[in-house]
């Protein structure tokens, strides 16, 4: 692997002539990005080039499901480091996963939540985000103060992960403990009221112990969005005991609070059926043409609060000559509380009488999971043959609490929105604009977030109770016959059942239903080196996705009209190469894949009508990478993606989509981000991210454009213990929508923001 650094410049994505690379392409922009990552800052890995600092330390995957380097790995594989992260000032998930092409971010609504939603390669990976390994259960928008890096797992991967992952996963490495002192830090501030702390303590205690610490405190306004805010702290104490010796044991806990104001999004400007009398008002189908600051929310009755605990106790031991047994067990509790406006556009209000309904989408939901996971590495020849080995098993509990609630904007008790007395979302003229609604209702062009809520709002409705419990065991193997060939094969087994319990609160009717469901999944890699410094490899991958893999959480839920169905099965073969070049100063890498989902679940009719495993998806797909230092003072780190997505059978209920294009899939994404050491102290960077066209809806009938967004950073070292850092993000001023919901509207994406960072350490 090489030794990296980072840098910057700012270009326009060469998307037509990337998109003519198709028959060059033979691996993963992810690997790049993840040999890319050798850049964690260690003073005895810094080399001094007239008086510039270039720090490179070599960052690998941490997945103990990994048996061989990631040059070597016959998977798409990208790990974004912390240098990355900070460089950036990334403090979310959707910040640094801005960083991977091929990945975008679904909205969330009331049934489907609001929190972190990735998209990758096509596919919903809600449900298949980890934190150190161990699945993160429920719905969450995710902080990176307690975060050393994100790796992303590209392609249908149940044999490493179990159910789910049929485009991809997440996991968040979190910081352990270390043998040595420092204590490290940021201070920032910036415009539209932007502040935020952070604290990482690390102490040694005697000669093998050792404790740490991460604080941190954050809000800001939503640039360019008049009326949603953010605002959260988090505190995340570890210790490890034996870092030395052959057996350690770390003791971790996580708490992270948030309490924000949500935003809106614009509404779609076409709800009306081309068979509408109505619909010779649509519009095409992007979002509603109106300012960037437009904001629909109210802020007397909308609010989001959630709060994120999780505890674990990990004990390794080292028996020597390779073998190691690590157990960890989890214990996670996370919850979701919220009420926020979406401009209800069913009805076509802005467009026949210019209001807009506000309509609320709310939840109330807690889920907590009880994780147990053993796992044995290891390394032994038979014969000529060389074994790298994984083994390991895993026993799992999540259980969701989930209510709504209702808001009522009835003048009186029989007279009530959500009862259904009037057309869902209808600024008529008995509920028009303003007072004559109880605010309801406000002007489409020039909504008024201030205005007073007089309506009741009653927690407690409809409570439903989802228990998950999954028993699974998996063993990998990367067996090498001789320096040039290695074959790496994979299987997993994964017992899930899933019981969901649900009461309607009007008369106490109680509902239960259940899914259960076995099934294997594999990984099958053939890799060849025609050189040290380089990889050819060939892929294949299966994974599952029961019914009800959320949860009780996320936007896959168990239903009446699915409980009875067999798991999704996707499956994705992938041809790849992995170069060092220029001395081993650059990664490139290139790959074609083709994914496919079948027994697909898909509707018999309308909404709420029963389904069936009749569909078939599939994605073609290209990615190119390049990761490294170009000359001892300008890296790169970067990536295109082509994705070539299609309903290839729809099923009864969806026959208008057939051949259509995935939801919040663009065919080209390019993503950069370059730094360049102009002396000893000062440094100079940017970003440039481009993503076409999206869709939100299967029909294709509703879209968001395509966008190119500039970041900027420069960073000025004080002296050795002290730098600053300016960062601007979307410099632009670009107005875009960075999240397409299937039916209603689209996220606006926060304008133009400049913060400044005093980075310390000592």
């Amino acid at each position: 692997m090489t030794s990296k650094a980072i840098v910057s410049s700012s270009a326009k994505p060469p998307i037509r002539l990337m998109a003519s690379a198709l028959g060059l392409a033979f691996a993963s922009t992810a690997s790049a990005a993840a040999e890319f990552a050798e850049m964690s800052a260690s003073p005895q890995d810094a080399k001094t080039l007239d008086g510039v600092k270039v720090h490179s330390t070599v960052v690998n995957t941490t997945s103990p499901k990994f048996t061989a380097p990631l040059l070597d790995t016959p998977r798409s594989v990208t790990v974004i480091p912390q240098e990355i992260i900070q460089q950036t000032a990334a403090s979310s998930l959707l910040d640094v996963l801005r960083q991977v092409p091929g990945i975008t971010f679904g909205a969330g609504e009331g049934g489907n939540p609001n929190g972190d939603r990735p998209i990758i390669r096509g596919f919903d990976s809600e449900s298949s985000i980890f934190i150190d390994g161990i699945r993160s259960s429920g719905s969450q928008s995710r902080e990176l103060f307690d975060i050393d890096q994100v790796e992303v797992l590209k392609g249908p991967s149940s044999a490493f992960n179990g159910r789910g992952s049929v485009g991809g996963s997440v996991n968040l490495v979190t910081k352990a403990p270390k043998a040595e002192n420092f204590v490290r830090g940021t201070a920032g501030l910036g415009t539209d009221s932007y502040y935020r702390g952070m604290v990482d303590w690390n102490q040694q205690v005697g000669a093998d112990s050792a404790v740490r610490l991460n604080v941190m405190g954050h809000r800001n306004d939503v640039p360019g969005r008049h009326g949603p805010d953010m605002s959260r702290w988090g505190i995340a104490p570890s210790v490890t005991f034996g870092l030395h010796a052959a057996t350690s044991v770390t003791l971790s806990y996580y708490h992270l609070q948030s309490d924000d104001t949500p935003d809106s999004g614009i509404p779609y400007n076409n709800p009306f059926a081309a068979t509408s009398p109505n619909a010779r008002l649509n519009g095409d189908g992007r979002p509603y043409s109106v300012p960037r600051g437009t904001y629909y929310g109210w802020l007397d009755r909308d609010y989001q609060k959630q709060g994120n605990d999780i505890g674990s106790i990990l004990v390794k031991h080292d028996f020597g000559n390779g073998w190691l047994l690590r157990n960890t067990t989890l214990y996670g509790r996370s919850t979701n509380d919220y009420i926020w406006t979406q401009p209800d556009d069913s009805q076509g209000n802005f467009l026949v009488n210019g209001g807009i309904w506000r309509r609320n989408n709310n939840r109330d939901s807690s889920t907590t999971n009880l994780t147990n996971q053993t796992d044995l590495t290891g390394e032994f020849e038979t014969g000529s043959l060389k074994h790298s080995v994984a083994a390991g098993i895993e026993l799992s509990s999540e259980k969701t609490q989930r209510t709504s609630y209702l808001v009522d904007p009835a003048k009186n008790a029989a007279d009530t929105h959500n009862a259904g007395s009037i057309v869902n979302g209808a600024c008529s003229s008995k509920y028009g604009i303003g007072a004559p609604s109880g605010y309801w209702c406000t002007d489409a062009r020039h909504p008024t977030p201030n205005d007073p809520f007089y309506g009741a709002i009653i927690g407690g409705q409809n409570p439903t109770r989802v228990v998950t419990d999954t028993r699974s065991a998996w063993a990998f193997d990367t067996v090498s016959f001789n320096p040039q060939w290695s074959v790496n094969g994979g299987v997993r087994f994964d017992s899930f059942r899933t019981k969901s319990t649900a009461t309607t609160t009007s008369t106490g009717a109680i509902t239960r239903i259940g899914n259960d469901a076995d099934f294997w999944n594999y990984q099958l890699g053939v890799v060849y080196k025609p050189a040290q410094n380089g990889s050819v490899y060939l892929s294949w991958g299966t994974s599952s996705n029961p019914p009800g893999v959320d949860a009780g959480d996320g936007a896959d839920g168990l239903a009446m009209t699915n409980a009875d169905l067999q798991p999704e099965r996707s499956r994705n073969l992938e041809l790849g190469t992995k170069w060092d070049v220029l001395d081993s100063r650059l990664m490139l890498t290139a790959a074609v894949f083709r994914t496919e989902k079948t027994n697909a679940r898909v509707a018999t009719g309308g909404r709420g009508s029963p389904q069936i495993n009749a569909g078939k998806q599939r994605v073609d797909g290209v990615e190119l990478g390049f990761s490294g230092q170009v000359t001892e003072r300008w890296s790169v780190y970067g990536g295109y993606t082509y994705l070539d997505s299609e309903l290839v059978k729809t099923g009864p209920g969806g026959a208008a989509s057939l051949g259509n294009q995935f939801p919040n899939t663009p065919k080209n994404s390019f993503t950069l981000w370059t730094s360049v050491a102009i002396t000893s102290r000062w440094s100079v960077g940017g970003g440039a991210y481009y993503q076409d066209k999206v869709y939100g809806d299967t029909a294709n009938t509703k879209w968001v454009p395509a966008y190119t967004r500039f970041d900027a950073m420069a960073s000025y070292q004080v002296n050795p213990r002290l730098t600053l850092q300016l960062n601007v993000q979307n410099l632009t001023n670009k107005y875009y929508f960075d999240k397409a919901y299937a039916s209603h509207y689209a996220s606006v994406a926060p304008g133009r923001v400049g913060m400044l960072t005093a980075n310390f350490s000592f």
